[in-house]
């Protein structure tokens, strides 16, 4: 595995927004950990241009979308500084290889993570969450084939995100796992979820992710975004179009694309 090369290959294929084929098998990436290791070499690559690591993103965090890509448990990228939006923010369809909005829940710590404790539940890092907010992450699947979706090679694409638009954060929330999310497109009403739709609660993601970076010798810290997995379905916008998720008792986050 040539993990340098990989991740040039990655950068030249978003800049030529060409479609994305499966390639880990190809190429000598044989396990999820050699996955994370061409994100990060990829991810090195594009701080230049986008900015220093600000968090993460969190995704497959519902059980059909892991069994459709047969791996047991979520997926991380990370979230670069320049990719960081805020509500009523304009995006255009052409700068992506193919556009996807995921409605979430964001969070942002509090504070940097012991080391060396016990494993991080939903409970026991709800202490150190600073806020919660509505959010929309953009994905760039580069109009992939979910047929032949390959995991490994979607996780050293840094799991595919493009972006977060983010509301204001909350320091006071209501329990998570029942709180509501509704998605609107141009006013009117399309999809609407809710907080235990991602592993039955916000916060379970959120620690699976804190122990996935303790096995690794690092830890999430004070004011880092960490994106909590989509409530509903991924939205492709191919037209210019308004978009609106309110979470009950949080928030709200717009986002107009054009097209």
């Amino acid at each position: 595995m040539d993990t340098d090369a990989m991740a040039a290959r990655l950068v030249g294929d978003h800049d030529r927004k060409e479609k994305f084929r499966p390639f880990a098998a190809a190429n000598g990436i044989a396990s999820i950990d050699d996955s994370y290791a061409v994100q990060e070499r990829y991810v090195a690559l594009l701080k230049p241009r986008c900015g220093a690591a600000i968090g993460y993103k969190i995704g497959l965090t519902s059980q059909r979308m892991q069994a459709m890509c047969g791996i047991g448990h979520p997926i991380a990228g990370v979230v670069l500084a320049d990719r960081l939006h805020h509500s009523g923010a304009r995006l255009a369809t052409a700068d992506y290889g193919r556009m996807g909005l995921e409605f979430e829940i964001a969070v942002r710590m509090a504070s940097d993570l012991p080391s060396g404790g016990p494993a991080w539940t939903q409970e026991n890092i709800a202490a150190h969450v600073a806020g919660v907010c509505a959010a929309i992450e953009i994905v760039d699947d580069r109009a992939a084939d979910y047929a032949e979706l390959d995991v490994l090679s979607l996780v050293a694409d840094n799991s595919w995100n493009g972006g977060v638009v983010l509301s204001q954060f909350r320091s006071d929330w209501p329990a998570l796992d029942a709180v509501s999310g509704t998605v609107s497109r141009n006013g009117t009403e399309i999809d609407r979820g809710h907080g235990r739709d991602v592993l039955g609660h916000p916060f379970a993601p959120l620690a699976w992710l804190a122990n996935a970076l303790a096995a690794k010798g690092q830890s999430l810290r004070a004011g880092e975004i960490v994106m909590t997995g989509s409530l509903v379905t991924t939205r492709f916008p191919t037209e210019s179009e308004s978009y609106r998720f309110e979470l009950e008792g949080i928030g709200a986050v717009e986002l107009h694309v054009t097209a």
